[in-house]
């Protein structure tokens, strides 16, 4: 594809970076990115991936806007309370750049659905609020060799790795089995500094876009952590887990379920991250 003067002015600040150039900026337009989740995670990442033109954007969510979200989930607005968060959410994206084609999920994932609606995309951004989500995602991917970008926030600390199936440690890998019912908070009882959730949120985003461009170096093998309180990030080396249920030797997980059960939970309204 050949970038259009509007185009190349309004990626110029990209273009001129000596890893994107033209060349990048069109990979980028014919990119595309499934986020999981309109929530304090998907939010800042749809911004900037919607900005950054990629062409193509999908966001799975099945809830609704509500007043306590909107102290993070940076997509919506107090108009927006009550709508679908994937309506709100294209219709945002869309205002800001016409360039992305905008694909709305009013839904649960399942795994029933997964593997479906995953299929089409380049990268998975995952920036649901609970385990039994963040289990099916990792396995989906892994399963279908989905490149995966995870985050996780709790009050003033969040987390984000890079999942390249069959090249890197999975979930599974960090965090063998979900902990049992009750052990962590949720974000809605423990509550969540926003601006931590913006700060993930774009390192997702960031994760998403150098995986497309094919520049730089993924968080593939190692947990970045961060911490408000002291503004301080590290790195966590993770392994690849030889004896991993799901991308180890021999693996034992070859089928996805659905594990509210599992985990002893009864399945939410919504997976979406709206308690991130």
């Amino acid at each position: 594809m050949k970038l259009t003067d509007e185009q190349i002015e309004r990626y110029s600040r990209q273009i001129i970076l000596p890893d994107v150039g033209g060349k990048g900026q069109e990979k980028l337009l014919k990119g595309s990115v499934l986020i999981i989740g309109a929530g304090g995670l998907g939010s800042p990442a749809a911004l900037y991936l919607a900005c950054a033109g990629v062409g193509k954007i999908g966001i799975v969510d099945s809830d609704k806007v509500e007043l306590n979200n909107l102290q993070r989930q940076i997509l919506h607005s107090t108009d927006d309370v009550g709508r679908p968060k994937s309506e709100s959410a294209k219709e945002r994206l869309n205002n800001i750049n016409g360039d992305v084609e905008v694909v709305p999920y009013h839904t649960r994932i399942t795994s029933k659905n997964i593997l479906d609606i995953i299929k089409g995309y380049d990268i998975i951004v995952d920036g649901s609020d609970n385990f039994p989500t963040r289990y099916l995602v990792n396995d989906a991917c892994v399963i279908s060799k989905k490149p995966l970008s995870h985050g996780g926030i709790f009050r003033f600390d969040g987390q984000a790795i890079t999942i390249l199936p069959g090249e890197s440690a999975c979930y599974r890998c960090l965090f063998h089995e979900p902990p049992p019912p009750g052990l962590v908070p949720s974000c809605q009882e423990a509550g969540i500094l926003g601006a931590v959730a913006g700060i993930i949120g774009v390192i997702q985003a960031n994760e998403a876009l150098k995986y497309i461009l094919g520049i730089g170096e993924l968080l593939t093998g190692s947990l970045l952590v961060f911490n408000a309180l002291d503004s301080s990030f590290r790195k966590v080396k993770v392994p690849m887990n030889p004896d991993c249920p799901v991308c180890g030797k021999n693996p034992a997980i070859t089928e996805l379920i659905d594990y509210e059960e599992f985990c002893q939970v009864r399945p939410r309204p919504a997976v979406d991250g709206s308690d991130r």
